[in-house]
């Protein structure tokens, strides 16, 4: 039988948790800070919370430097680009191995799992070779790519582990009634796991805007998500923490809005079937 939770307890995980949450997002904060200051602002010590000459310069030298809109534009075809083949190829192997498995399932997952824990750098030089040989480099083609096989364990797992609540006697009925495959996968499975896999679809969203390794080595100018144009402003002539501070925030401001109107959805489908 469980306890009910007192005022205090629960007054004391109120303030835990917002403490946590406090910690986690004071580096957003602070970078959010640093781009309305000066340069000389930004290094001052000791640093200078709130009481700064605020200044629109480095967002207005940012944006004449590089075109924001044109990496933002990349980001947006990457990442989308990427999530939505990387479902088209998920959905069937999930469902092939939450409801048809075989001896191996487990090893499989178990496998494809595994490729996540190579540090990416191990396999640079053969992609940057087959990339350069089939002309793939400095291309959106190319990133959509490689991130779609580098999510693709997380993308299965994920549906695997959503497809395994999900009864298999609806499945069954359904092919009792005389559903093709193709048709219970679309017209019976995605519905019913549909908070699944829009947790999954926004994570991997996440996961592919945010990547860096693979933009900054695999790109230079046409295909440069905002990753890389976060980058640019690291130079020989030393870190411009303030127009860095700029970059960054209008790099993460478009998936943090997302982030934030998805919420619910995202938090639905990653406990989507913990509770029967």
């Amino acid at each position: 039988m469980a306890r009910a939770v007192t005022p205090q307890r629960k007054a004391i995980n109120t303030i835990a948790a917002w403490i946590i949450g406090l910690l986690i997002f004071f580096p957003i904060l602070w970078t959010i800070l640093t781009s309305f200051k000066t340069e000389a602002a930004a290094v001052a010590f000791p640093p200078q919370f709130l009481n700064f000459d605020w200044t629109f310069e480095n967002y207005t030298t940012v944006q004449e430097r590089s075109s924001y809109f044109r990496h933002f534009w990349n980001s947006v075809v990457i990442s989308l680009g990427s999530t939505v083949i990387g479902l088209i190829i998920a959905v069937p192997a999930a469902w092939a191995m939450a409801f048809v498995p075989g001896k191996q399932t487990k090893n499989v997952l178990m496998w494809m799992l595994s490729t996540k824990m190579l540090p990416p750098v191990g396999v640079l030089i053969p992609i940057y070779l087959l990339f350069r040989q089939f002309g793939l480099l400095d291309t959106r083609t190319g990133l959509v790519i490689v991130l779609t096989l580098m999510n693709l364990p997380i993308i299965v797992w994920m549906l695997y582990t959503y497809f395994r609540e999900i009864p298999v006697d609806i499945l069954e009925a359904a092919r009792m009634d005389g559903a093709s495959l193709r048709k219970e996968i679309i017209y019976i499975l995605t519905p019913m796991a549909v908070p699944g896999i829009a947790s999954t679809l926004l994570l991997n969203v996440i996961l592919s805007w945010n990547e860096a390794f693979w933009t900054l080595n695999l790109t230079a100018a046409k295909a440069a998500p905002l990753t890389a144009f976060i980058a640019s402003y690291s130079s020989p002539e030393g870190l411009f923490y303030a127009k860095l501070s700029a970059a960054s925030t209008m790099a993460i401001a478009p998936i943090l809005i997302l982030g934030w109107f998805s919420q619910k959805q995202l938090v639905r489908g990653l406990t989507f079937g913990a509770v029967k």
